[in-house]
């Protein structure tokens, strides 16, 4: 799972079929139907009016179309597994929510009848952006992609659950294209191809409580500490502080730094807008920076809660058990676990799904630094 900062990045490379191959996408638009009706065509035909599945015949006959055999498992030979890539853990980071949210995950979808294989993916040696492709050594970047394929292949799991929503991922165009149900943890960002179910957690919304929280102790030059400009979830947390200040009458001018996502640059960025423009509050796009504006607060002998104040972001056990606590957004994972497995559910029992998104509304757990 990925709720770090993801920058709007090119596409990175897809495992596409040979070229010329008829894909589940090229059948679809042959008979004119979507790609959800071409899998039950190939999986689940009783579900599908008998027109409908003579004229998907006809064009997979017409193209030649041959489905991955072990895609085609993943309707009839049901593993009970739910598979969920991991990423290794980020230095410099107090971000643990994966924890937590592997937690409520696991839970439910144990109550469901499910459980929950994690995979990782071998990392890919691909040049920085720096080195000369043909340099003698490279920077090990993972590939989105790998660890997919083997376990759909070898038809060890009935669906995916993608964290990894940055627009440009192949990893939801990928699984689509091969008609393998999955359900996501991320809104598709704007992305207009997308067509499959997702849950997300409103950054913006969030933000504003945070906002709303510092207005209401009597704050008026609130900071924001967020993520580089790139960042879709980062600039969405950024918009609900801009907004709800302006809907104050407060102004944001030379308030904001944006950086990496590391204790590190909410340290610097602390230090430099008290240095410059005096703001008493921070609201930050997440823990970690959050956690590096208070070691600033600390180098300067200043407690955050006495004039200063200080809020983070997801709630992690490092703003649970830091001193002074930080008051940071919560986000509601358990809930966010209970829509995804059942969307899950829905999806591989060929229920319609009604509404593709979910977005789910945080809290704001207060502690001392405000």
């Amino acid at each position: 799972m990925t709720r770090r900062p993801e920058l709007h990045r090119p596409e990175p490379p897809r495992s596409e079929p040979r070229p010329g191959a008829p894909t589940l996408a090229t059948v679809a638009a042959e008979a004119g139907v979507s790609r959800q009706t071409v899998s039950n065509a190939l999986n689940s035909p009783e579900l599908l009016r008998p027109e409908t599945l003579e004229r998907v015949q006809e064009a997979i006959e017409r193209l030649g179309y041959s489905p991955n055999r072990a895609a085609r498992n993943l309707r009839t030979r049901a593993s009970r597994l739910i598979g969920l890539k991991v990423a290794p853990a980020v230095e410099d980071s107090a971000n643990a929510l994966m924890d937590r949210f592997l937690h409520s995950l696991v839970e439910s979808t144990r109550d469901a009848g499910y459980h929950v294989l994690l995979f990782t993916g071998s990392p890919t040696p691909q040049p920085g952006p720096e080195v000369p492709v043909d340099a003698p050594e490279h920077v090990e970047a993972p590939d989105p992609l790998d660890g997919y394929d083997e376990l759909l292949r070898s038809a060890a799991v009935d669906a995916f659950l993608v964290t990894d929503t940055y627009l440009g991922n192949p990893q939801a165009a990928w699984l689509e294209e091969r008609g393998v149900p999955f359900v996501a943890f991320g809104r598709p960002w704007g992305d207009p191809r997308a067509r499959h179910p997702w849950v997300d957690v409103d950054g913006r919304a969030g933000v504003m409580l945070a906002v709303d929280h510092l207005v209401e102790r009597g704050h008026e030059r609130i900071a924001w500490v967020g993520w580089q400009k790139g960042s879709y979830i980062g600039e969405d947390r950024r918009s609900g502080w801009t907004d709800r200040m302006h809907d104050h009458g407060l102004s944001t001018s030379r308030l904001s730094a944006r950086g990496d996502d590391t204790l590190d640059f909410g340290r610097r960025a602390a230090h430099a807008l008290l240095d410059s423009e005096q703001p008493t509050a921070f609201v930050c796009a997440s823990d970690t920076q959050a956690m590096g504006v208070m070691r600033a607060l600390d180098e300067r002998h200043l407690r955050p809660g006495r004039g200063l104040s200080v809020v983070g972001f997801d709630d992690s056990l490092a703003a649970q058990v830091s001193t002074p606590g930080l008051t940071s957004v919560r986000q509601p994972l358990e809930q966010v676990a209970v829509e995804i497995v059942t969307l899950l559910g829905d999806l591989l029992a060929h229920r319609p799904i009604q509404e593709l998104g979910r977005t789910l509304t945080p809290t704001l757990s207060v502690r001392s630094t405000t």
